[in-house]
């Protein structure tokens, strides 16, 4: 029997409907497999108790301890006026701590008859705190005891190590290890996707054994050679699936487009007021190099907010001009793409006036498209586009649509690539006679595991250096809701900047014009941390309001955000930037490309509704002058929550790559890979991005060198087969455009 047919069997042939219900709607399991790759999150050891003392609050836990004392309690309540109602308090310890365990009700009985002082057992629950006290209210329980008579509860863990699992309120861990134990057979019957030479040569354990150990391991070395294996899998599985992306794509033709010498792109080197930095030349010449071989480059540009990337791309675009091609880039947003189009027409001066009477020799024309422009505008620009007039088109989405064509499309430059879905960018590179070349750039830093494991069929390129002449930012968090003081001393410190001749940002999560009903919340007294969880984030037309009429009364205060027309937005843009404009309250449309160096002052009002990434993006748009920069993090959330840890965290560094390591960190590895997006659940259960970065760096290699000799991967049928299992063709699609 295949890999395919064993482990694809729906769970509720070998679970029943009941169970396989619950499983799907709670932990997304659907096959034998699924559930065969649902690993124990740890193990506890027959004869070593769990820290109780470590407990987190309000999350569901699974403790092994043994009950210190049990005693039942009588009282009287509305339910049972004459003293009969019934409690039970159970004391549970490990050596480190003790925990309380409450049953009421008629739920006290069988409790009362198993949790006897001195037994043994598994307890699963959310832990809750009651006068001062951890507790766990009514929490499910498994006996751990060693004689014959309970050897069905033991002898589901056969050895001395019990598997914990990922568990809901729904599913004990306990229920999940005996429905794996009832699948486990299948493993046995398993194809192993792994070349034997391979796996061979790193020592590695063979599939069915891998999952065995995993279930229902003898030792920790057990545990740890699964793990390996494991592991190695996901990362190799998912690294083939890359290089067979990267294969296809050397295959595929393009046109070389060589700088001419003495060309637009000589002319603009030349009239530039600054000199390249070191890292904007090493990454040039890279991407020269890829636009001059006969199939598509496929090349990530990451830098830091403010490295030069775009001139990296504008200099990558004059040389296909030069070439005979035209270049079209990509922005998520209107704003961005107004912002990039009025950017790259004032660095090229003259150059950019192509097609005119007064054209200098070696000028381009440059055009933008948007989907707001009027019906005239829009016919020249489509024009210019497909009689080769212009050189390059700066738009959004709408230089996808059916209706525009290319002269020579020759390079697709695609700005802040996260904010794209796949087909968008596909349709555009569609548009070239033969594939053109492909260049994405991000601001938001990624680790090096990341960009392998994400973007891996592309070749990265890093600008980690900032241009000379700009300033550090200093960045704090300001506790709102401790120290109301701190805020009107931020606000003071906007009117300072301005009084020194710069101007500043405010930026909120929401607009503010929405029908909102929510955050209202009712009933008892919330803690301060669901106290600012639970109200409405605050919003952009409120605090310009509030502002305009309180603390920065007197300033120019403008609003901007994403439900403004677009002549609005960019009109709103050219005031800000030409001084007109002393203090911008916004949305995160300013998150990206938006340059204005007079700009040296931002408030970011709850900032912990923001993510690490989005949060330096946003920091980035102040001390892009002389002038230093100041960021102020402002946050209602207590000193002790994760959410003040990770602001803290932010205003510690400004390192992006530090912070992108932070932020993964804290989030799910299906989230980083892009899983939302994918609309398939990641196949990575065991690997972790950050910490096997040389599990990923080596299978890379493997799985090139696999590629490279077998490309339709018919000497080892078992892996195409994983392949199909593992990546089906909408995941491995959307790991080809990254």
């Amino acid at each position: 029997m295949d890999l395919v047919s064993v482990l694809e069997e729906p769970l509720k042939n070998a679970l029943g409907s009941a169970t396989a219900k619950v499983m799907a709607e709670h932990l997304g399991l659907h096959t034998v497999g699924d559930l065969l790759h649902h690993y124990p999150r740890r193990y506890e050891e027959r004869g070593q108790l769990t820290h109780l003392a470590d407990l987190p609050m309000d999350e569901h836990v699974t403790v092994v301890a043994q009950v210190a004392d049990a005693r039942l309690h009588t009282f009287a309540s509305s339910k049972a006026p004459r003293g009969k109602g019934q409690r039970l308090e159970v004391t549970i310890t490990d050596g480190s701590g003790r925990l309380q365990l409450v049953f009421f009700g008629h739920g006290v009985h069988k409790p009362h008859k198993d949790l006897l002082p001195g037994t043994r057992a598994m307890f699963s629950g959310k832990v809750s705190v009651f006068n001062h006290r951890l507790q766990l209210a009514h929490p499910a329980y498994e006996l751990l005891r060693g004689d014959d008579e309970a050897s069905e509860s033991v002898g589901s863990w056969a050895g001395a190590l019990i598997p914990l699992y990922p568990a809901t309120a729904k599913l004990e861990s306990w229920k999940i290890a005996k429905s794996v134990q009832t699948v486990l057979p299948n493993a046995q019957e398993a194809v192993d996707p792994l070349p034997d030479p391979l796996r061979d040569g790193r020592g590695l354990v063979t599939l069915p054994e891998a999952l065995l150990k995993i279930h229902r391991p003898q030792t920790m070395a057990d545990v740890h050679d699964a793990r390996a294996r494991l592991k190695w899998d996901e990362a190799f599985v998912l690294q083939v699936a890359l290089a067979r992306r990267r294969y296809a794509d050397a295959q595929l033709p393009a046109v070389a487009r060589e700088p001419k010498p003495a060309g637009l792109l000589t002319a603009f080197d030349a009239k530039l007021p600054f000199t390249l930095t070191e890292g904007q030349r090493k990454v040039s010449k890279e991407i020269f190099d890829d636009l001059a071989t006969e199939h598509p480059m496929h090349r990530l540009l990451q830098g830091e907010v403010g490295s030069g990337k775009t001139m990296v791309a504008l200099r990558a675009m004059l040389a296909v001009v030069d070439a005979g091609g035209q270049a079209a880039m990509l922005a998520p947003t209107e704003v961005l793409a107004q912002q990039h189009h009025r950017s790259i027409t004032e660095m090229m001066g003259e150059l950019a006036e192509g097609g005119t009477l007064s054209a200098v020799e070696h000028s381009t024309k440059i055009v933008l498209l948007t989907g707001s422009m009027g019906a005239a505008a829009r016919r020249r620009a489509l024009l210019d586009l497909v009689t080769g007039e212009a050189g390059i088109v700066i738009g959004t989405h709408a230089l996808i649509e059916d209706k525009v064509q290319f002269h020579d499309l020759g390079l697709v430059v695609v700005d802040e690539q996260h904010r794209f879905g796949v087909e968008q960018r596909d349709a555009l590179r569609g548009k070239g006679k033969q594939p053109p070349h492909l260049l994405v750039m991000t601001a938001t830093p990624i680790p090096r595991t990341v960009a392998m494991t994400v973007f891996g069929d592309l070749e990265t390129s890093v600008l980690d250096q900032l241009p000379a002449g700009r300033s550090p930012i200093a960045s704090h968090v300001v506790p709102a809701a401790d120290k109301p003081h701190f805020l009107s001393r931020a606000w003071e410190r906007v009117r300072e900047e301005v009084e020194n001749g710069h101007q500043g940002y405010v930026v909120c999560p929401r607009i503010g014009d929405e029908e909102d009903g929510s955050g209202k919340a009712k009933g008892k007294k919330k803690a301060p941390e669901d106290e600012a969880e639970k109200r409405p984030p605050l919003a952009v037309l409120d605090i310009a309001d509030q502002l305009a009429n309180g603390s920065l009364q007197g300033l120019r205060v403008e609003v901007l955000h994403g439900r403004m027309q677009p002549d609005d937005k960019d009109a709103v843009m050219r005031r800000f930037a030409a001084g007109e404009t002393d203090v911008l309250v916004a949305t995160t449309v300013i998150e990206v490309g938006v340059n204005v160096p007079n700009a040296t002052a931002m408030v970011i009002m709850d900032a912990d509704r923001f993510g690490v990434s989005q949060l330096h993006q946003l920091r980035g748009r102040v001390g892009r002058g002389s002038a230093p920069g100041l960021c102020l993090l402002v946050t209602e959330m207590p000193e002790a929550s994760p959410a003040r840890q990770r602001l803290n965290a932010v205003a510690s560094t400004l390192d992006g790559f530090e912070l992108s390591r932070i932020d993964l960190e804290q989030r799910r590895e299906g989230d980083v890979l892009g899983q939302a997006q994918s609309g398939v659940r990641s196949s990575l259960r065991m690997l972790a991005v950050i910490e096997d970065e040389e599990i990923i760096a080596e299978a890379r290699e493997e799985a090139t060198a696999v590629v490279a000799a077998d490309p339709d991967l018919t000497g080892v049928p078992g892996l195409r087969t994983a392949l199909q299992a593992l990546l089906d063709e909408e995941r491995e699609q959307y790991l080809d455009k990254g």
